[in-house]
């Protein structure tokens, strides 16, 4: 076994273009700086999509699976279902195809050999324990979101959280993406400290392109664009970002708040402002991608991120790439390494209207955001994190 150059069978769930969130872009951007470092990856996903890369290696544990049926780490059991056409070919729920994966990797493993099994969220912690089990590796799991987060710790599904625990267990050492989930991982999984490993997320683009921006009709007569950009799900809180929108145009009326991106709670989102009557005020673009994605952020004033429960956040470091000045709740992974954000409890939407205002009404203070939060930027990197997992590597190795 090589500790120089550890060969690496990486377990995910999806990668870009075929994402749903930050899971995949966590992913994509971890395994491209552990190859450059001298890792070999080989990145399995549970369908065959069209994807190859330079850097790593791919293998598929349901090669004979159509492409369409590629399925969200982040859907809803419904959505999952209905996006993704399943048929009886397929489980019909989330921890059924959890346990297919776990079966289909055994010869993957096997095939591949490993210095190290590492693996990416609950989806593929069966997969992880059976490599393990195969090949006699050790194994990390990686932990970028929980059942306890995604529900904000009410209405867990319990099988889920069976899968978690025993995944966490299982594991010779946990990967943490923040102090915040360290303390969830030891209040809510009883996991002991120095099991856990903590490595933060990063980026690899510290400035993007400027594209002609999004929504110029709005600008052209004076608006100011207020983002929110993400799933819509009862973990990301969009439901505080609508109250605080109502009371930012109690005071000012030339404000339009535009949401970016699809889930479970979109019709609640959208009865919510129909109800406070603020959907004059309010652009619904559904999920965007790529360029699409970067014109909306560079039309924006501020982005929000109210997240209930949010282990880390990657799109902050975007909206930071695109110049635009950022929002967080303070119950955000990312906030603990931003320094030169706003940060405001969720629950707070006064302090959060209050925010609001301030960065639309006070050029100074906008600009004082983008240059200093720009300036962090280059540090929250991916191979300051793929150094960090190549050393966690040697230590099990």
């Amino acid at each position: 076994m090589s500790t120089a150059n550890p060969k690496v069978l990486m377990l995910g769930w999806e990668l870009p273009p075929f994402n749903s969130g930050g899971l995949g872009v966590a992913c994509f951007g971890l395994s491209q700086a552990l190859a450059k470092k001298g890792a070999k990856i080989t990145f399995v996903l549970p369908k065959k999509v069209d994807l190859a890369f330079d850097f790593m290696d791919l293998e598929f544990a349901n090669v004979n699976e159509p492409e369409e049926k590629m399925l969200s780490a982040y859907s809803t059991l419904h959505s999952w279902l209905v996006d993704a056409g399943i048929d009886d070919s397929f489980p019909s729920d989330f921890v059924s195809g959890a346990l297919m994966y776990a079966e289909k990797i055994k010869d993957i493993a096997l095939k591949v050999q490993p210095d190290i099994i590492h693996a990416h969220d609950w989806l593929t912690f069966p997969a992880a324990i059976a490599a393990k089990e195969a090949t006699g590796r050790p194994t990390i799991i990686h932990v970028h979101s929980t059942e306890y987060d995604r529900t904000g710790g009410h209405g867990q599904n319990p099988s889920v959280f069976n899968i978690e625990k025993n995944g966490l267990e299982n594991a010779d050492k946990v990967i943490s993406i923040s102090k915040l989930q360290v303390d969830l991982l030891k209040r809510i999984y009883n996991l002991e400290k120095q099991k856990i490993e903590l490595i933060y997320n990063g980026t690899s683009v510290f400035k993007k392109e400027q594209l002609p921006p999004a929504l110029g009709h709005l600008k052209e007569v004076g608006y100011k664009i207020v983002l929110f950009l993400g799933r819509i799900t009862l973990q990301k809180g969009p439901e505080y970002f609508v109250r605080a929108a109502k009371k930012v145009l109690e005071y000012d009326k030339k404000v339009a708040f535009v949401v970016t991106g699809s889930g479970d709670m979109i019709e609640q989102m959208i009865a919510e402002v129909k109800d406070l009557d603020v959907i004059d005020n309010f652009v619904f673009t559904g999920f965007l991608r790529e360029e699409e994605k970067d014109r909306i952020f560079q039309a924006a004033d501020l982005y929000v991120m109210p997240s209930v429960s949010e282990p880390f956040g990657i799109v902050p470091l975007e909206a930071i790439a695109n110049e635009t000045p950022v929002l967080l709740s303070k119950q955000c992974g990312v906030a603990e390494i931003l320094k030169h954000v706003l940060k405001v409890d969720f629950w707070d939407t006064d302090e959060m209207a209050n925010k609001i205002l301030a960065v639309i009404k006070y050029g100074c203070l906008h600009d004082d955001l983008v240059w200093e939060s720009g300036k962090e930027l280059p540090n929250i990197n991916w191979d300051k994190s793929a150094g960090k997992c190549l050393r966690l590597y040697r230590q099990l190795i």
